[in-house]
């Protein structure tokens, strides 16, 4: 788009919705709206009128007031100085808006998201000079942005040609010329170290890949049993109470992706409070820095405007895009896209558009799918393989997954882990329940698993899901006629359900030793209860009692196992095989000898 600006007037307001006469004006193009100087962006045109959608409040604000088009659509500046940042829905950072505007943010505040005073030390790509033909993509140079980040400075798209001129290792600012690239046409464009993008346009690659190896969350019931792969499609639905705002925490926390992208899309308040203030005092389990070198977070509590809570996922998942052209795996966690639809929602309905499902608009389902297909692993023009892994927390009100924001999400996604109300209220976290929950996922990841962790992996990960359709079965069979009616075989089944629910589906966030499990450790102990449940099982068919089995010392500790030896203290975990092995074999010579005398 033109960067020329036009005038206009405002004609009427309806809410956010704001009609505005401005002649010239393009659909997606922002605009200033009012005295106040509000943003918004156009959404429809009807002749010399355009209609505005604004991200503020438009309280105050009168016909009559000018209108100004800025000539460019909702876009975000992407450079040096993300990482670590904290911005609103459009991508303010909320930070230097506290200093000006103090715990509020004041109507028609202007920020950029980039600090234009810092200079950042520049490092040139060696391997360019003056002649070299150069295309979208292509590093020019490389910026140590935290110390756990390393910035590549790339031509943006739409740009190539013949390098001019590189600039030479230094100190620059955001704004500072740093190439020159003369096109086919003689045209010659000037590069600094930032660029911008619209965040309804997805960033072109050069190829889609299939992801190859899990995202390791180091939470157990994930990554063993409903494995995400990096650059897949997720979802955490849920209702109230369930977890679902942990769960995500958890992710981005562990989660072995190269770069977090944090978005707090319409929740609670004190919830993003609880982020910002815990997520600058955490350590990265896999740098030893702080989390927040590698980490931006994107607000937009349920008080802040209900249209900005709608670009705010646009906002994240382009930024998740500029990092994926970088090479880097990248996982956003959007929390939550229920309130992200309401948004769509309401805005609809201000526009006078038919509602469908519940009131949403008709192009829900197609816009959820826009959204989560910028997820993938892909192949860059420049930096090799990158990715973007896309988890959505959705709310279902009353926790009906049937409604359309579930159901719709269901059908685009490929790794679903829905929370259970009834484990959330047993204290059962995390609350994800392994009936209804799925991963498509599972055959690639069990190839990482084989040749990384142990070959044995789908194997006990398949004898836990069984023992666990197994346990759903015969605990309707005990609520109906009670305990009494079952087989000893059948008693231990549960029992060795309940062994791999407590001992290794169970796993507590304020846990310091098991909020992280590493998936050595996540395979040590479901390998242990696979076991004591074969081993048992094998002692009940010699007709050792059942309640015999389930006072022993190991049925105890293999419960409190996960919460006893950290992920570092693997050997002492290993360790425990000896004593199941030590107990049931004493069991079974004592019944062998039992077994002669009589």
């Amino acid at each position: 788009m033109s960067d020329t600006k036009r005038t206009g007037i405002i004609r009427d307001i309806n809410g956010p919705i704001v009609t505005v006469e401005l002649p010239g004006v393009r659909s997606g193009e922002q605009v200033k709206i009012g005295e106040l100087g509000l943003f918004g962006e156009v959404i429809s045109l009807r002749g010399q009128l355009a209609v505005v959608q604004t991200y503020e409040s438009t309280d105050g604000v009168r016909p009559g007031e000018p209108a100004q088009g800025l000539g460019w659509p909702l876009s975000v500046e992407l450079g040096p100085g993300l990482m670590g940042g904290i911005f609103d829905g459009v991508q303010r950072p909320l930070e230097k808006i506290a200093l000006e505007s103090g715990d509020y943010i004041r109507r028609g505040i202007s920020v950029p998201a980039l600090d234009r005073a810092r200079e950042w030390e520049f490092e040139p790509n060696r391997e360019l000079s003056p002649g070299t033909k150069v295309g979208p993509g292509v590093v020019l140079g490389t910026v140590q942005e935290t110390t756990t980040v390393l910035h590549r400075i790339m031509v943006p798209p739409g740009v190539e040609g013949e390098l001019l001129e590189v600039a030479p290792a230094g100190e620059y600012d955001i704004e500072s010329t740093i190439a020159r690239v003369r096109d086919p046409r003689g045209i010659s464009h000037r590069l600094s170290m930032y660029q911008r993008w619209p965040v309804r346009k997805p960033r072109p690659y050069l190829r889609r890949d299939d992801g190859i190896s899990p995202l390791i969350t180091g939470q157990r019931v994930i990554d063993t049993f409903f494995p995400q792969l990096k650059g897949g499609k997720g979802a955490v639905p849920g209702p109230f109470g369930a977890g679902k705002t942990v769960v995500q925490q958890q992710i981005a926390r562990w989660s072995n992706a190269d770069i977090v992208i944090y978005v707090g899309c319409g929740e609670r308040g004190n919830e993003l409070v609880d982020v910002l203030e815990s997520f600058p005092e955490l350590d990265d389990p896999y740098t030893g820095r702080k989390l927040m070198e590698r980490t931006l977070l994107v607000a937009n509590t349920s008080n802040m405007p209900v249209v900005a809570r709608e670009a705010s996922v646009y906002v994240g998942i382009t930024m998740a895009e500029y990092y994926r052209d970088m090479g880097y795996d990248v996982v956003m966690l959007a929390d939550s896209t229920s309130r992200w639809a309401e948004a769509l929602r309401e805005v609809s309905g201000r526009l006078g558009q038919m509602p469908v499902e519940e009131g949403y608009p008709a192009y829900l389902a197609s816009r959820l799918a826009a959204v989560y297909e910028r997820a993938g692993r892909v192949e860059t023009y420049g930096a090799g393989s990158g990715s973007v892994t896309l988890i959505g927390a959705v709310s279902p009100p009353g926790g009906d997954f049937s409604e359309p924001v579930t159901s719709h999400t269901k059908d685009i996604i490929e790794t679903f882990w829905a929370l259970s109300k009834e484990l959330a209220d047993a204290r059962h976290y995390p609350s994800i329940d392994w009936v209804t929950s799925f991963s498509k996922h599972v055959q690639t990841a069990a190839q990482w698993w084989h040749k990384e962790i142990d070959p044995d992996w789908e194997k006990r990960r398949t004898s836990a899901l069984a023992l666990l359709a197994r346990d759903a079965e015969l605990s309707r069979i005990v609520n109906l006629v009670g305990p009494e009616a079952l087989s000893d075989a059948q008693r231990w089944e549960l029992e060795g359900a309940s062994l791999i629910k407590e001992g290794v589906l169970q796993q507590s966030a304020l846990d310091e030793i098991d909020t992280f499990c590493s998936p050595q450790k996540q395979f040590a102990l479901l390998d242990l209860a696979i076991t004591i449940y074969k081993r048992g099982a094998a002692l009940i068919k010699l007709g050792v009692p059942v309640s015999e089995l389930q006072h022993l010392p190991l049925m105890a500790k293999m419960r409190r196992l996960k919460s006893m030896y950290s992920s570092e203290q693997l050997d002492q975990v290993l360790a425990f095989r000896a004593e199941v092995d030590h107990a049931m074999e004493s069991v079974r010579i004592e019944y062998a000898k039992h077994g002669e005398q009589v």
